[in-house]
């Protein structure tokens, strides 16, 4: 088939052959097939979804259009998380030194902000001389032996998701199950893991909005994973408003090495802990996920965790004393506090996604694939979902560089937040474990 045939058969909902998938792929990745078809094609599938053979072809296209690391000279269950996006989530940065820190090698291949989502690649490269663009013979020696190593996708590895990714993010074909799953596990599975443990983000701040898509998602995920040969665990957990206080890059970069010293935000904590457990456990470990917490609650309290850090960002090219000094991350140069309560009470809803399009508006996400992130602004919340307001109290603080779309940022904000006279009832972190 064309490309312009293939495109017009899934826009009218017919199949694709296993043959033709992999075929597109390989053009899209070669360059034969321009981003504007690929979108197109993109577009077809958002609308008419693919069924399990299509998604199979679909993903072990994209895994094998480079290089599948082999890490079989690293010893021990080789265990990664991935999330599926949300706002404040960064909890890849603290998680993957405390898992290394109770010893499972982790090997990650992190990415960019998606849409109003922040991205661990971002977030690890605000860190003054932090390198994730490392060689595959690197990225495998610094696995072995500092036991983890960060990085973004290279041109060998998974490159038609490389191309993909960036597409999607200005396209609006972002929230789409079979992209959304096909990508996720075709570089997870490139990377040389041997189990995975994924956090499905659910809520007004998530590409899922709904549990049952959510679910969907991480049973299709799971499968994948079955079907070559990896254990896959998956969290459901919540996404209703953004994790932790910090939203924006080097601000969440500090409250993630704040989690490491013990001094984070419960939320945060608490949804960082429960998937380095379950990496634990399928890392041979713990043996349950209440020993794992136990040994993540140790490397906590002793110090390896934030030791562990600091050895990650020296191996990779980065500034360690930034991890104790935050002066050396980048700094904006004005705050200023906005969105007032207009009586005492309590927040009652912030719409995660608004205040995720408020931070790309501010300069912290990419609007286009060639946006210049800055790393240093973004929000604190200094309230959250059924905490207690006085009339006229901000509840947010701006962290800013650019004044020019303040106006339009303070307006965004004050329309996602909520208030009223009772506080809402709470609601689970974690809300099903499915594996």
């Amino acid at each position: 088939m064309r490309p312009y045939e293939l495109i017009k058969a899934k826009r009218d909902g017919k199949r694709l052959s296993p043959e033709d998938i992999r075929a597109f792929i390989d053009a899209y990745t070669a360059g034969t097939v321009p981003d504007y078809q690929m979108a197109a094609l993109c577009m077809a599938v958002f609308f008419q979804g693919m069924d399990a053979v299509e998604l199979g072809a679909w993903a072990r296209a994209m895994l094998q259009s480079g290089e599948v690391v082999d890490l079989s000279d690293t010893p021990g269950v080789k265990v990664d998380k991935h999330s599926t996006g949300g706002v404040g989530d960064k909890v890849s940065v603290s998680l993957a030194p405390l898992a290394a820190a109770c010893g499972v090698p982790v090997p990650m291949i992190s990415g960019r902000g998606l849409g109003h989502t922040g991205g661990t690649v971002d977030k690890l490269l605000s860190i003054p001389g932090f390198k994730m663009d490392v060689p595959v013979p690197e990225y495998r020696r610094l696995v072995r032996e500092v036991g983890c190593c960060l990085i973004s996708q290279t041109e060998a590895i998974a490159p038609a998701d490389k191309k993909l990714y960036a597409l999607r993010d200005v396209t609006a074909t972002v929230d789409c199950i079979p992209l959304i799953a096909s990508s996720i596990m075709s570089k997870k599975l490139a990377e040389g893991i041997d189990a995975l443990v994924l956090d499905v983000k659910v809520g007004s701040g998530a590409f899922m909005k709904k549990v049952e898509d959510a679910r969907t998602l991480a049973r299709t995920m799971i499968g994948i994973g079955a079907e070559m040969g990896r254990k896959v665990t998956a969290l459901l957990t919540d996404m209703n408003q953004p994790l932790g206080r910090a939203v924006g890059n080097a601000l969440e970069i500090i409250e993630a090495v704040e989690m490491l010293h013990g001094r984070a935000p419960a939320d945060y904590t608490e949804v960082t802990m429960a998937l380095t457990a379950e990496m634990l456990v399928l890392g041979g470990k713990a043996s349950s996920i209440a020993q794992a917490r136990q040994m993540l609650e140790k490397v906590i309290a002793d110090g390896s965790a934030v030791r562990k850090l600091k050895e990650i960002v020296q191996s990779q090219g980065g500034d360690p004393r930034a991890i104790d000094d935050y002066t050396r991350l980048p700094q904006a140069r004005a705050t200023v506090d906005v969105v007032q309560a207009p009586r005492d009470g309590f927040v009652t809803v912030i719409d995660t996604e608004a205040v995720g399009l408020a931070a790309v508006a501010l300069g912290a996400g990419r609007q286009r694939v060639d946006s210049i992130i800055d790393p240093a602004v973004g929000f604190t919340l200094l309230r959250k979902e059924g905490e207690p307001v006085k009339a006229g109290e901000p509840v947010v603080r701006v962290h800013y560089n650019d004044p020019a779309p303040l106006e339009d940022v303070k307006a965004r904000l004050a329309r996602a937040y909520q208030f009223g006279p009772q506080a809402p009832a709470p609601r689970p972190l974690v809300i099903e474990r499915l594996e």
